[in-house]
Protein backbone atom coordinates (compact mmCIF):
# COMPACT_ATOMS: atom_id res chain seq x y z
CA UNK A 1 0.00 0.00 0.00
CA UNK A 2 0.94 3.68 -0.17
CA UNK A 3 2.70 4.73 3.02
CA UNK A 4 3.53 8.34 2.29
CA UNK A 5 3.07 11.10 -0.28
CA UNK A 6 5.37 14.14 -0.30
CA UNK A 7 4.27 17.16 -2.33
CA UNK A 8 6.38 20.21 -3.13
CA UNK A 9 5.40 23.36 -5.07
CA UNK A 10 2.21 21.92 -6.55
CA UNK A 11 -0.77 24.25 -6.90
CA UNK A 12 -1.44 25.98 -3.59
CA UNK A 13 0.75 23.47 -1.78
CA UNK A 14 4.24 24.70 -0.99
CA UNK A 15 5.51 21.67 0.90
CA UNK A 16 3.64 18.94 2.70
CA UNK A 17 3.84 15.30 3.64
CA UNK A 18 0.84 13.02 3.87
CA UNK A 19 1.41 9.88 5.91
CA UNK A 20 -1.03 7.16 4.98
CA UNK A 21 -1.96 3.86 6.54
CA UNK A 22 -4.34 0.97 6.14
CA UNK A 23 -8.10 1.37 6.27
CA UNK A 24 -10.08 4.48 5.38
CA UNK A 25 -8.37 7.88 5.22
CA UNK A 26 -10.45 11.00 4.56
CA UNK A 27 -9.16 14.41 3.51
CA UNK A 28 -11.28 17.45 4.32
CA UNK A 29 -10.81 21.20 4.36
CA UNK A 30 -12.24 24.49 3.25
CA UNK A 31 -12.97 25.02 -0.42
CA UNK A 32 -9.73 25.96 -2.22
CA UNK A 33 -7.50 24.64 0.55
CA UNK A 34 -5.90 22.11 -1.78
CA UNK A 35 -7.75 18.87 -1.08
CA UNK A 36 -7.98 17.89 -4.74
CA UNK A 37 -4.27 18.69 -5.21
CA UNK A 38 -3.54 15.58 -3.20
CA UNK A 39 -5.41 13.56 -5.83
CA UNK A 40 -3.63 15.51 -8.59
CA UNK A 41 -0.29 14.62 -7.01
CA UNK A 42 -1.30 10.98 -6.86
CA UNK A 43 -2.28 11.14 -10.52
CA UNK A 44 1.21 12.40 -11.40
CA UNK A 45 2.71 9.41 -9.59
CA UNK A 46 0.47 7.18 -11.69
CA UNK A 47 1.82 8.68 -14.92
CA UNK A 48 -1.01 11.08 -15.71
CA UNK A 49 -0.36 13.95 -18.09
CA UNK A 50 1.52 16.80 -16.45
CA UNK A 51 0.18 20.36 -16.55
CA UNK A 52 2.78 23.09 -16.15
CA UNK A 53 -0.02 25.33 -14.88
CA UNK A 54 -0.17 23.18 -11.75
CA UNK A 55 3.35 24.29 -10.73
CA UNK A 56 3.11 26.74 -7.84
CA UNK A 57 3.40 30.37 -8.90
CA UNK A 58 7.01 31.54 -8.65
CA UNK A 59 8.42 28.00 -8.40
CA UNK A 60 10.61 26.41 -11.06
CA UNK A 61 9.60 22.79 -10.47
CA UNK A 62 6.90 20.81 -8.71
CA UNK A 63 7.82 17.43 -7.26
CA UNK A 64 5.73 14.56 -5.97
CA UNK A 65 7.13 11.50 -4.19
CA UNK A 66 5.34 8.39 -3.04
CA UNK A 67 6.58 5.54 -0.85
CA UNK A 68 5.02 2.15 -1.53
CA UNK A 69 5.18 -0.84 0.79
CA UNK A 70 5.60 -3.84 -1.53
CA UNK A 71 5.51 -6.57 1.10
CA UNK A 72 2.44 -8.14 -0.55
CA UNK A 73 3.03 -6.78 -4.06
CA UNK A 74 5.54 -9.21 -5.52
CA UNK A 75 4.59 -8.60 -9.17
CA UNK A 76 4.87 -4.85 -8.70
CA UNK A 77 8.30 -5.23 -7.07
CA UNK A 78 9.48 -7.39 -9.97
CA UNK A 79 8.20 -4.83 -12.47
CA UNK A 80 10.15 -2.11 -10.65
CA UNK A 81 13.37 -4.13 -10.80
CA UNK A 82 12.77 -5.00 -14.45
CA UNK A 83 12.49 -1.26 -15.11
CA UNK A 84 15.91 -0.64 -13.55
CA UNK A 85 14.63 0.51 -10.15
CA UNK A 86 15.49 -0.77 -6.70
CA UNK A 87 13.44 -2.14 -3.82
CA UNK A 88 14.96 -1.08 -0.51
CA UNK A 89 13.76 -2.58 2.76
CA UNK A 90 10.55 -3.73 1.10
CA UNK A 91 9.72 -0.24 -0.16
CA UNK A 92 9.79 1.54 -3.51
CA UNK A 93 10.06 5.28 -4.11
CA UNK A 94 8.04 6.74 -6.98
CA UNK A 95 8.71 10.35 -8.03
CA UNK A 96 7.64 12.86 -10.65
CA UNK A 97 9.09 16.29 -11.46
CA UNK A 98 7.16 18.87 -13.49
CA UNK A 99 8.87 22.11 -14.53
CA UNK A 100 7.16 25.43 -15.08
CA UNK A 101 8.21 25.16 -18.74
CA UNK A 102 6.22 21.93 -19.09
CA UNK A 103 9.04 19.37 -18.97
CA UNK A 104 8.38 16.25 -16.96
CA UNK A 105 10.61 13.54 -15.51
CA UNK A 106 9.62 10.29 -13.85
CA UNK A 107 11.52 8.07 -11.42
CA UNK A 108 10.85 4.47 -10.48
CA UNK A 109 12.75 3.01 -7.55
CA UNK A 110 15.41 5.71 -7.95
CA UNK A 111 15.86 5.10 -11.69
CA UNK A 112 14.89 7.69 -14.29
CA UNK A 113 12.26 6.15 -16.59
CA UNK A 114 9.87 7.36 -19.31
CA UNK A 115 6.52 8.55 -17.98
CA UNK A 116 4.76 5.77 -19.92
CA UNK A 117 6.86 3.21 -18.04
CA UNK A 118 5.90 4.75 -14.70
CA UNK A 119 2.23 4.64 -15.75
CA UNK A 120 2.53 1.01 -16.86
CA UNK A 121 4.04 -0.14 -13.57
CA UNK A 122 1.97 2.06 -11.24
CA UNK A 123 -1.45 1.39 -12.77
CA UNK A 124 -1.73 -1.80 -10.71
CA UNK A 125 -1.38 0.18 -7.47
CA UNK A 126 -4.29 2.59 -7.38
CA UNK A 127 -7.80 2.94 -8.79
CA UNK A 128 -8.86 6.59 -8.84
CA UNK A 129 -12.53 7.57 -9.04
CA UNK A 130 -13.84 11.09 -9.43
CA UNK A 131 -16.60 12.92 -11.22
CA UNK A 132 -14.93 12.16 -14.57
CA UNK A 133 -14.93 8.46 -13.74
CA UNK A 134 -18.67 8.59 -13.15
CA UNK A 135 -19.08 9.97 -16.65
CA UNK A 136 -16.81 7.21 -17.92
CA UNK A 137 -19.12 4.65 -16.35
CA UNK A 138 -21.92 5.94 -18.55
CA UNK A 139 -20.16 4.60 -21.65
CA UNK A 140 -21.09 1.12 -22.80
CA UNK A 141 -17.46 0.07 -23.23
CA UNK A 142 -16.66 0.96 -19.61
CA UNK A 143 -19.72 -0.96 -18.46
CA UNK A 144 -18.67 -4.02 -20.45
CA UNK A 145 -15.16 -3.81 -19.02
CA UNK A 146 -16.60 -3.59 -15.48
CA UNK A 147 -18.75 -6.68 -16.12
CA UNK A 148 -15.81 -8.64 -17.50
CA UNK A 149 -13.75 -7.63 -14.49
CA UNK A 150 -16.49 -8.84 -12.17
CA UNK A 151 -16.66 -12.15 -14.04
CA UNK A 152 -13.22 -13.10 -12.75
CA UNK A 153 -10.62 -15.45 -14.25
CA UNK A 154 -13.07 -17.65 -16.16
CA UNK A 155 -14.61 -14.73 -18.01
CA UNK A 156 -11.14 -13.36 -18.65
CA UNK A 157 -10.10 -16.70 -20.16
CA UNK A 158 -13.12 -16.78 -22.47
CA UNK A 159 -12.56 -13.15 -23.47
CA UNK A 160 -8.90 -13.82 -24.29
CA UNK A 161 -9.81 -16.92 -26.31
CA UNK A 162 -12.33 -14.92 -28.33
CA UNK A 163 -9.84 -12.06 -28.86
CA UNK A 164 -7.22 -14.51 -30.15
CA UNK A 165 -9.64 -16.03 -32.68
CA UNK A 166 -10.80 -12.57 -33.73
CA UNK A 167 -7.21 -11.50 -34.40
CA UNK A 168 -6.50 -14.63 -36.42
CA UNK A 169 -9.65 -14.09 -38.48
CA UNK A 170 -8.70 -10.46 -39.10
CA UNK A 171 -5.24 -11.49 -40.28
CA UNK A 172 -6.65 -14.18 -42.58
CA UNK A 173 -9.24 -11.79 -44.01
CA UNK A 174 -6.61 -9.13 -44.61
CA UNK A 175 -4.46 -11.57 -46.59
CA UNK A 176 -7.49 -12.85 -48.51
CA UNK A 177 -8.48 -9.31 -49.44
CA UNK A 178 -4.95 -8.57 -50.59
CA UNK A 179 -4.67 -11.73 -52.71
CA UNK A 180 -8.07 -11.35 -54.39
CA UNK A 181 -7.74 -7.60 -55.01
CA UNK A 182 -4.32 -8.03 -56.64
CA UNK A 183 -5.16 -11.11 -58.73
CA UNK A 184 -4.82 -9.22 -62.04
CA UNK A 185 -1.50 -7.68 -61.03
CA UNK A 186 -0.26 -11.08 -59.87
CA UNK A 187 -1.24 -12.64 -63.22
CA UNK A 188 0.72 -9.97 -65.11
CA UNK A 189 3.72 -10.49 -62.84
CA UNK A 190 3.57 -14.23 -63.45
CA UNK A 191 3.60 -13.71 -67.25
CA UNK A 192 6.67 -11.48 -67.00
CA UNK A 193 8.46 -14.02 -64.85
CA UNK A 194 7.59 -16.91 -67.19
CA UNK A 195 9.00 -14.99 -70.17
CA UNK A 196 12.21 -14.15 -68.34
CA UNK A 197 12.71 -17.68 -67.04
CA UNK A 198 12.10 -19.05 -70.54
CA UNK A 199 14.83 -16.76 -71.89
CA UNK A 200 17.26 -17.90 -69.23
CA UNK A 201 16.35 -21.54 -69.80
CA UNK A 202 16.85 -21.20 -73.56
CA UNK A 203 20.38 -19.86 -73.12
CA UNK A 204 21.08 -22.25 -70.21
CA UNK A 205 24.09 -20.36 -68.80
CA UNK A 206 26.47 -21.81 -66.25
CA UNK A 207 28.03 -20.02 -63.30
CA UNK A 208 31.07 -17.92 -64.31
CA UNK A 209 30.59 -18.71 -68.02
CA UNK A 210 30.61 -15.07 -69.09
CA UNK A 211 34.01 -14.46 -67.48
CA UNK A 212 35.56 -17.59 -69.02
CA UNK A 213 34.25 -16.84 -72.54
CA UNK A 214 35.46 -13.25 -72.40
CA UNK A 215 38.98 -14.48 -71.71
CA UNK A 216 38.77 -17.11 -74.49
CA UNK A 217 37.46 -14.59 -77.05
CA UNK A 218 40.32 -12.22 -76.32
CA UNK A 219 42.87 -15.01 -76.74
CA UNK A 220 41.38 -16.22 -80.04
CA UNK A 221 41.06 -12.72 -81.46
CA UNK A 222 44.76 -11.93 -80.89
CA UNK A 223 46.21 -15.43 -81.55
CA UNK A 224 48.80 -14.26 -84.21
CA UNK A 225 49.99 -11.36 -82.07
CA UNK A 226 50.25 -13.58 -78.99
CA UNK A 227 52.17 -16.30 -80.92
CA UNK A 228 54.68 -13.83 -82.35
CA UNK A 229 55.30 -12.35 -78.90
CA UNK A 230 55.72 -15.78 -77.34
CA UNK A 231 58.19 -16.95 -80.03
CA UNK A 232 60.29 -13.80 -79.65
CA UNK A 233 60.29 -14.25 -75.89
CA UNK A 234 61.43 -17.87 -76.36
CA UNK A 235 64.34 -16.75 -78.51
CA UNK A 236 65.34 -14.08 -76.00
CA UNK A 237 65.39 -16.67 -73.23
CA UNK A 238 67.04 -19.56 -75.06
CA UNK A 239 68.04 -19.40 -78.73
CA UNK A 240 68.55 -22.55 -80.81
CA UNK A 241 70.64 -20.64 -83.39
CA UNK A 242 73.55 -19.75 -81.11
CA UNK A 243 72.49 -16.12 -80.69
CA UNK A 244 73.01 -14.38 -77.41
CA UNK A 245 70.18 -15.17 -74.98
CA UNK A 246 69.37 -14.85 -71.31
CA UNK A 247 70.12 -18.47 -70.47
CA UNK A 248 73.59 -18.33 -72.03
CA UNK A 249 74.37 -15.06 -70.23
CA UNK A 250 73.32 -16.49 -66.89
CA UNK A 251 75.36 -19.67 -67.46
CA UNK A 252 78.46 -17.66 -68.35
CA UNK A 253 78.13 -15.50 -65.25
CA UNK A 254 77.73 -18.56 -63.08
CA UNK A 255 80.87 -20.17 -64.57
CA UNK A 256 82.96 -17.09 -63.84
CA UNK A 257 81.91 -17.00 -60.18
CA UNK A 258 82.33 -20.76 -59.77
CA UNK A 259 85.99 -20.30 -60.78
CA UNK A 260 86.71 -18.08 -57.80
CA UNK A 261 84.48 -19.81 -55.21
CA UNK A 262 87.48 -21.09 -53.26
CA UNK A 263 88.82 -17.57 -52.77
CA UNK A 264 85.67 -15.98 -51.31
CA UNK A 265 82.51 -17.65 -49.82
CA UNK A 266 80.37 -14.70 -50.97
CA UNK A 267 81.35 -15.39 -54.61
CA UNK A 268 80.27 -18.99 -54.07
CA UNK A 269 76.87 -17.86 -52.72
CA UNK A 270 76.33 -15.64 -55.77
CA UNK A 271 77.21 -18.54 -58.04
CA UNK A 272 74.58 -20.67 -56.32
CA UNK A 273 71.97 -17.98 -56.84
CA UNK A 274 72.88 -17.80 -60.57
CA UNK A 275 72.48 -21.58 -60.73
CA UNK A 276 68.90 -21.18 -59.45
CA UNK A 277 68.27 -18.44 -62.05
CA UNK A 278 69.64 -20.70 -64.78
CA UNK A 279 67.25 -23.51 -63.81
CA UNK A 280 64.32 -21.05 -63.64
CA UNK A 281 65.16 -19.52 -67.07
CA UNK A 282 65.30 -22.97 -68.54
CA UNK A 283 61.85 -23.85 -67.16
CA UNK A 284 60.32 -20.54 -68.27
CA UNK A 285 61.78 -20.95 -71.75
CA UNK A 286 60.21 -24.40 -72.04
CA UNK A 287 56.81 -23.07 -70.83
CA UNK A 288 56.91 -20.14 -73.28
CA UNK A 289 57.74 -22.54 -76.14
CA UNK A 290 54.82 -24.76 -75.17
CA UNK A 291 52.48 -21.73 -74.95
CA UNK A 292 53.55 -20.52 -78.42
CA UNK A 293 52.93 -23.96 -79.94
CA UNK A 294 49.34 -23.96 -78.66
CA UNK A 295 48.46 -20.56 -80.08
CA UNK A 296 46.67 -21.09 -83.37
CA UNK A 297 44.07 -18.93 -85.07
CA UNK A 298 40.62 -20.67 -85.04
CA UNK A 299 38.02 -18.48 -86.78
CA UNK A 300 35.32 -21.09 -86.36
CA UNK A 301 35.76 -21.33 -82.58
CA UNK A 302 36.02 -17.52 -82.35
CA UNK A 303 32.64 -17.17 -84.08
CA UNK A 304 31.04 -19.69 -81.72
CA UNK A 305 32.42 -17.93 -78.64
CA UNK A 306 31.33 -14.48 -79.89
CA UNK A 307 27.82 -15.76 -80.60
CA UNK A 308 27.59 -17.37 -77.14
CA UNK A 309 28.76 -14.16 -75.47
CA UNK A 310 26.11 -12.19 -77.34
CA UNK A 311 23.43 -14.52 -75.97
CA UNK A 312 24.78 -14.13 -72.44
CA UNK A 313 24.93 -10.35 -72.84
CA UNK A 314 21.24 -10.39 -73.76
CA UNK A 315 20.54 -11.93 -70.32
CA UNK A 316 22.81 -9.60 -68.35
CA UNK A 317 21.13 -6.55 -69.92
CA UNK A 318 17.81 -7.61 -68.32
CA UNK A 319 18.37 -9.76 -65.29
CA UNK A 320 21.73 -8.96 -63.68
CA UNK A 321 25.18 -7.45 -64.08
CA UNK A 322 26.81 -10.88 -64.37
CA UNK A 323 25.69 -14.39 -65.25
CA UNK A 324 25.95 -15.33 -61.56
CA UNK A 325 23.45 -12.56 -60.75
CA UNK A 326 21.22 -13.74 -63.62
CA UNK A 327 21.18 -17.25 -62.11
CA UNK A 328 20.30 -15.81 -58.68
CA UNK A 329 17.42 -13.85 -60.25
CA UNK A 330 16.20 -17.00 -61.97
CA UNK A 331 16.22 -18.91 -58.68
CA UNK A 332 14.24 -16.20 -56.87
CA UNK A 333 11.83 -15.76 -59.74
CA UNK A 334 11.12 -19.48 -59.97
CA UNK A 335 10.07 -19.46 -56.32
CA UNK A 336 7.96 -16.34 -56.79
CA UNK A 337 6.31 -17.88 -59.88
CA UNK A 338 5.33 -20.96 -57.90
CA UNK A 339 3.74 -18.64 -55.32
CA UNK A 340 1.91 -16.66 -58.00
CA UNK A 341 0.74 -19.74 -59.86
CA UNK A 342 -0.69 -20.98 -56.55
CA UNK A 343 -2.89 -17.88 -56.15
CA UNK A 344 -6.14 -19.71 -56.84
CA UNK A 345 -5.18 -22.49 -54.48
CA UNK A 346 -4.16 -19.92 -51.84
CA UNK A 347 -7.48 -18.11 -52.20
CA UNK A 348 -9.37 -21.35 -51.64
CA UNK A 349 -7.12 -22.20 -48.72
CA UNK A 350 -7.70 -18.80 -47.12
CA UNK A 351 -11.45 -19.03 -47.66
CA UNK A 352 -11.52 -22.45 -46.03
CA UNK A 353 -9.48 -21.09 -43.12
CA UNK A 354 -11.82 -18.11 -42.91
CA UNK A 355 -14.86 -20.38 -42.68
CA UNK A 356 -13.23 -22.47 -39.96
CA UNK A 357 -12.22 -19.40 -37.95
CA UNK A 358 -15.66 -17.82 -38.27
CA UNK A 359 -17.25 -21.04 -37.01
CA UNK A 360 -14.80 -21.20 -34.08
CA UNK A 361 -15.33 -17.48 -33.39
CA UNK A 362 -19.09 -17.96 -33.36
CA UNK A 363 -18.78 -20.77 -30.81
CA UNK A 364 -16.39 -18.68 -28.68
CA UNK A 365 -18.75 -15.69 -28.88
CA UNK A 366 -21.66 -17.86 -27.74
CA UNK A 367 -19.70 -19.19 -24.76
CA UNK A 368 -18.48 -15.69 -23.85
CA UNK A 369 -22.00 -14.28 -24.12
CA UNK A 370 -23.41 -16.96 -21.83
CA UNK A 371 -20.69 -16.28 -19.24
CA UNK A 372 -21.36 -12.54 -19.41
CA UNK A 373 -25.10 -13.08 -19.00
CA UNK A 374 -24.54 -15.19 -15.89
CA UNK A 375 -22.08 -12.65 -14.47
CA UNK A 376 -24.51 -9.81 -15.29
CA UNK A 377 -27.21 -11.42 -13.16
CA UNK A 378 -24.85 -11.75 -10.20
CA UNK A 379 -23.45 -8.24 -10.59
CA UNK A 380 -26.89 -6.66 -10.83
CA UNK A 381 -28.01 -8.45 -7.67
CA UNK A 382 -24.89 -7.47 -5.72
CA UNK A 383 -25.04 -3.81 -6.78
CA UNK A 384 -28.76 -3.70 -5.92
CA UNK A 385 -27.98 -5.13 -2.47
CA UNK A 386 -25.29 -2.51 -2.00
CA UNK A 387 -27.67 0.27 -3.05
CA UNK A 388 -30.14 -0.91 -0.42
CA UNK A 389 -27.41 -0.26 2.14
CA UNK A 390 -26.77 3.17 0.61
CA UNK A 391 -30.25 4.51 1.45
CA UNK A 392 -31.71 3.38 -1.89
CA UNK A 393 -33.76 0.41 -0.63
CA UNK A 394 -36.15 0.35 -3.58
CA UNK A 395 -33.52 0.74 -6.28
CA UNK A 396 -32.51 -2.13 -8.52
CA UNK A 397 -29.72 -2.34 -11.04
CA UNK A 398 -29.99 -4.64 -13.99
CA UNK A 399 -27.01 -5.38 -16.18
CA UNK A 400 -28.44 -6.03 -19.61
CA UNK A 401 -26.47 -8.12 -22.10
CA UNK A 402 -27.93 -7.87 -25.58
CA UNK A 403 -26.97 -8.55 -29.17
CA UNK A 404 -27.76 -6.92 -32.50
CA UNK A 405 -29.10 -9.22 -35.21
CA UNK A 406 -28.42 -8.73 -38.91
CA UNK A 407 -29.03 -10.36 -42.28
CA UNK A 408 -26.92 -13.49 -43.00
CA UNK A 409 -23.63 -12.88 -44.78
CA UNK A 410 -21.28 -15.70 -43.81
CA UNK A 411 -18.49 -14.89 -46.24
CA UNK A 412 -18.21 -11.19 -45.48
CA UNK A 413 -15.47 -10.11 -43.11
CA UNK A 414 -17.47 -7.07 -42.10
CA UNK A 415 -20.76 -8.92 -42.12
CA UNK A 416 -22.48 -10.59 -39.19
CA UNK A 417 -21.28 -13.68 -37.36
CA UNK A 418 -23.30 -16.84 -37.03
CA UNK A 419 -23.80 -17.62 -33.36
CA UNK A 420 -26.00 -20.67 -32.97
CA UNK A 421 -28.95 -20.08 -35.30
CA UNK A 422 -28.63 -16.28 -35.17
CA UNK A 423 -26.61 -13.84 -37.26
CA UNK A 424 -25.13 -11.15 -35.01
CA UNK A 425 -22.94 -8.11 -35.38
CA UNK A 426 -19.58 -8.55 -33.72
CA UNK A 427 -16.34 -6.75 -32.93
CA UNK A 428 -13.07 -7.38 -31.12
CA UNK A 429 -14.83 -7.74 -27.74
CA UNK A 430 -17.61 -10.13 -28.81
CA UNK A 431 -21.22 -9.90 -29.91
CA UNK A 432 -22.55 -8.36 -26.70
CA UNK A 433 -23.77 -4.87 -25.90
CA UNK A 434 -23.62 -4.31 -22.13
CA UNK A 435 -25.69 -1.62 -20.46
CA UNK A 436 -26.35 -0.83 -16.81
CA UNK A 437 -29.99 0.00 -16.15
CA UNK A 438 -31.31 1.62 -12.96
CA UNK A 439 -34.82 1.57 -11.57
CA UNK A 440 -34.51 4.08 -8.72
CA UNK A 441 -37.94 3.40 -7.22
CA UNK A 442 -40.53 0.63 -6.99
CA UNK A 443 -42.56 0.36 -10.13
CA UNK A 444 -40.32 2.69 -12.11
CA UNK A 445 -38.95 1.61 -15.45
CA UNK A 446 -35.31 0.54 -15.56
CA UNK A 447 -33.46 3.13 -17.59
CA UNK A 448 -29.84 3.66 -18.66
CA UNK A 449 -27.73 5.32 -15.99
CA UNK A 450 -27.35 8.57 -17.91
CA UNK A 451 -31.13 8.85 -18.16
CA UNK A 452 -32.35 7.30 -14.93
CA UNK A 453 -29.84 8.43 -12.29
CA UNK A 454 -29.34 11.79 -10.60
CA UNK A 455 -25.87 12.95 -9.59
CA UNK A 456 -26.25 11.62 -6.07
CA UNK A 457 -27.69 8.33 -7.28
CA UNK A 458 -24.90 7.93 -9.80
CA UNK A 459 -22.33 8.48 -7.05
CA UNK A 460 -23.87 5.72 -4.99
CA UNK A 461 -24.13 3.36 -7.98
CA UNK A 462 -20.42 3.96 -8.59
CA UNK A 463 -19.56 3.19 -4.98
CA UNK A 464 -21.82 0.12 -4.93
CA UNK A 465 -20.16 -1.15 -8.09
CA UNK A 466 -16.69 -0.63 -6.64
CA UNK A 467 -17.63 -2.53 -3.48
CA UNK A 468 -19.01 -5.36 -5.62
CA UNK A 469 -15.83 -5.42 -7.71
CA UNK A 470 -13.45 -5.13 -4.76
CA UNK A 471 -13.24 -8.88 -4.28
CA UNK A 472 -12.09 -9.40 -7.88
CA UNK A 473 -9.80 -6.37 -8.15
CA UNK A 474 -6.03 -6.75 -7.78
CA UNK A 475 -5.71 -3.03 -6.95
CA UNK A 476 -4.70 -2.50 -3.30
CA UNK A 477 -5.62 1.20 -3.06
CA UNK A 478 -8.81 3.05 -4.00
CA UNK A 479 -9.09 6.85 -4.21
CA UNK A 480 -12.46 8.60 -4.31
CA UNK A 481 -12.44 12.30 -5.16
CA UNK A 482 -15.76 13.78 -3.99
CA UNK A 483 -17.78 10.93 -5.50
CA UNK A 484 -20.34 11.67 -2.76
CA UNK A 485 -21.37 14.90 -4.53
CA UNK A 486 -25.14 15.29 -4.52
CA UNK A 487 -25.53 13.00 -1.52
CA UNK A 488 -26.64 14.09 1.95
CA UNK A 489 -28.53 13.10 5.07
CA UNK A 490 -29.02 9.39 5.78
CA UNK A 491 -27.67 8.48 2.34
CA UNK A 492 -24.36 10.16 3.23
CA UNK A 493 -24.12 8.07 6.42
CA UNK A 494 -24.54 4.91 4.39
CA UNK A 495 -21.95 6.06 1.86
CA UNK A 496 -19.49 6.41 4.72
CA UNK A 497 -20.45 3.00 6.05
CA UNK A 498 -19.86 1.31 2.67
CA UNK A 499 -16.53 3.07 2.21
CA UNK A 500 -15.54 1.68 5.59
CA UNK A 501 -16.68 -1.74 4.38
CA UNK A 502 -14.50 -1.43 1.28
CA UNK A 503 -11.59 -0.42 3.52
CA UNK A 504 -11.75 -3.79 5.28
CA UNK A 505 -9.88 -5.37 2.34
CA UNK A 506 -8.14 -2.38 0.71
CA UNK A 507 -6.56 0.96 1.44
CA UNK A 508 -9.14 3.68 0.74
CA UNK A 509 -8.44 7.42 0.40
CA UNK A 510 -11.45 9.76 0.16
CA UNK A 511 -11.63 13.49 -0.51
CA UNK A 512 -15.01 14.59 0.86
CA UNK A 513 -17.05 17.53 2.03
CA UNK A 514 -19.54 15.38 3.95
CA UNK A 515 -19.17 15.02 7.73
CA UNK A 516 -21.25 11.83 7.63
CA UNK A 517 -18.55 10.23 5.42
CA UNK A 518 -15.61 11.69 7.36
CA UNK A 519 -16.94 10.21 10.62
CA UNK A 520 -16.22 6.67 9.36
CA UNK A 521 -12.54 7.35 8.72
CA UNK A 522 -9.76 5.49 10.49
CA UNK A 523 -7.58 8.53 9.80
CA UNK A 524 -8.81 12.07 9.27
CA UNK A 525 -6.48 14.53 7.50
CA UNK A 526 -7.25 18.26 7.52
CA UNK A 527 -5.92 20.56 4.81
CA UNK A 528 -5.62 24.16 6.02
CA UNK A 529 -4.64 27.36 4.30
CA UNK A 530 -2.04 29.64 5.78
CA UNK A 531 -2.60 33.41 5.76
CA UNK A 532 -0.89 33.83 2.39
CA UNK A 533 -3.03 31.12 0.78
CA UNK A 534 -0.39 28.40 0.62
CA UNK A 535 -0.42 25.04 2.32
CA UNK A 536 2.67 24.15 4.32
CA UNK A 537 3.70 20.93 6.05
CA UNK A 538 2.18 22.14 9.30
CA UNK A 539 -1.12 22.84 7.48
CA UNK A 540 -1.69 19.18 6.65
CA UNK A 541 -2.67 17.62 9.92
CA UNK A 542 -3.75 14.17 11.03
CA UNK A 543 -6.48 15.02 13.53
CA UNK A 544 -6.81 13.57 17.00
CA UNK A 545 -10.22 12.90 18.55
CA UNK A 546 -10.73 16.50 19.65
CA UNK A 547 -9.58 17.80 16.29
CA UNK A 548 -11.99 15.46 14.50
CA UNK A 549 -14.88 16.70 16.58
CA UNK A 550 -13.98 20.30 15.80
CA UNK A 551 -13.60 19.66 12.05
CA UNK A 552 -16.84 17.67 11.86
CA UNK A 553 -18.70 20.48 13.65
CA UNK A 554 -17.29 22.96 11.11
CA UNK A 555 -18.44 20.72 8.27
CA UNK A 556 -21.88 20.34 9.86
CA UNK A 557 -22.62 23.93 10.81
CA UNK A 558 -19.78 26.04 9.49
CA UNK A 559 -18.78 26.66 13.13
CA UNK A 560 -15.99 24.72 14.79
CA UNK A 561 -16.95 25.65 18.37
CA UNK A 562 -20.74 25.40 18.27
CA UNK A 563 -21.91 23.27 21.19
CA UNK A 564 -24.80 21.90 19.14
CA UNK A 565 -22.54 21.07 16.20
CA UNK A 566 -19.96 19.48 18.53
CA UNK A 567 -22.64 17.30 20.08
CA UNK A 568 -23.79 16.25 16.63
CA UNK A 569 -20.18 15.52 15.64
CA UNK A 570 -19.69 13.31 18.71
CA UNK A 571 -22.89 11.46 17.87
CA UNK A 572 -21.69 10.84 14.30
CA UNK A 573 -18.38 9.48 15.55
CA UNK A 574 -20.14 7.16 17.99
CA UNK A 575 -22.45 5.84 15.27
CA UNK A 576 -19.52 5.28 12.91
CA UNK A 577 -17.18 3.76 15.50
CA UNK A 578 -18.23 0.09 15.19
CA UNK A 579 -18.00 0.20 11.38
CA UNK A 580 -14.48 1.55 11.11
CA UNK A 581 -12.34 -0.91 9.20
CA UNK A 582 -9.39 -1.05 11.60
CA UNK A 583 -11.72 -2.17 14.33
CA UNK A 584 -13.18 -4.94 12.19
CA UNK A 585 -12.01 -8.50 12.85
CA UNK A 586 -11.29 -9.27 9.19
CA UNK A 587 -8.89 -6.38 8.55
CA UNK A 588 -5.62 -7.85 7.26
CA UNK A 589 -3.61 -4.83 6.26
CA UNK A 590 -5.13 -4.65 2.82
CA UNK A 591 -3.51 -7.62 1.12
CA UNK A 592 -2.59 -10.25 3.69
Amino acid sequence: MLEEIRITQLGVIESTTLELGPGLTVITGETGAGKTMVVTALGLLLGNRADSGAVRTGAKTARVEGVVDVAFLQEFAEAVEDGGGEVEDGRVLLARNVSAEGRSRAFLGGASVPVVKLAEVAETLVAVHGQSDQHRLLRHRAQREALDRFGGPELERLSNAYADLYQRLSTTQQELDEVTSTARERAREADVLRFGLAEVEAVDPSAGEDVALAAEESRLGFADTLRTAAQSARTALSSDEGASDALSAASSARALLEGVRDHDPEAGALADRLAEITYLLSDVAADVASYASRLEADPTRLAVVSERRAALTGLTRKYGETIDEVLEWASRSAGRLLELEGTDERIEQLRAEQRQLRAALGAAAHELSQARTAAATRLGAQVSDELALLAMPDATVRVEVSQTESEPSPEGADGPLQVGDRWLRYNSSGVDDVEFLLAANLGSEARPLHKGASGGELSRVMLALEVALAGTSPVPTFVFDEVDAGVGGAAAVEVGRRLAELARTAQVLVVTHLPQVAAFADRHVLVQKSDDGSVTSSGLTVLDDAGRESELSRMLAGLSNSDTALAHARELLEVAGPARSLGAPDWDGGRG
